[in-house]
């Protein structure tokens, strides 16, 4: 499976972006998918999740309330809509396919990573 994120840019703080993630083939269909990020200097952290149908969902404390993510099966396709964005929310955003049906926040239970797509939030 490859994973192809975009939606990535430079907005100001209080802006808004949708990210998307493509995937190559059928198999995140039946699939938990998430959102990582990766600010400069800091470790990848965990940022939401959704299971393969979609109404299970999970975000972390720092993005809950402003972010919400989603996905379109029929197009093999994961969603990330970031408003009310601040400066720390700029990194580098991952999305990633679990290995199993449900979402999940843990790093290590996800099998396939996209390439990342660059989100920068100014003051």
């Amino acid at each position: 499976v490859q994973l192809q994120a975009s939606g990535g840019g430079l907005v100001q703080a209080g802006g808004s972006l949708r990210l998307s993630c493509s995937a190559s083939r059928r198999t995140s269909s039946n699939n938990g998918m998430g959102w990582f990020r990766q600010a400069p200097g800091k470790e990848r952290e965990f940022v939401a999740t959704i299971g393969w149908r979609g109404g299970d969902t999970y975000y972390s404390e720092s993005v809950k309330g402003r972010f919400t993510v989603s996905r379109d099966n029929a197009k093999n396709t994961l969603y990330l809509q970031m408003n009310s964005l601040k400066p720390e929310d700029t990194a580098v955003y991952y999305c990633a396919v679990a290995r199993g049906s449900a979402g999940t926040p843990n790093a290590r239970s996800y099998q396939y990573w996209g390439q990342g797509t660059q989100v920068t939030v100014s003051s």
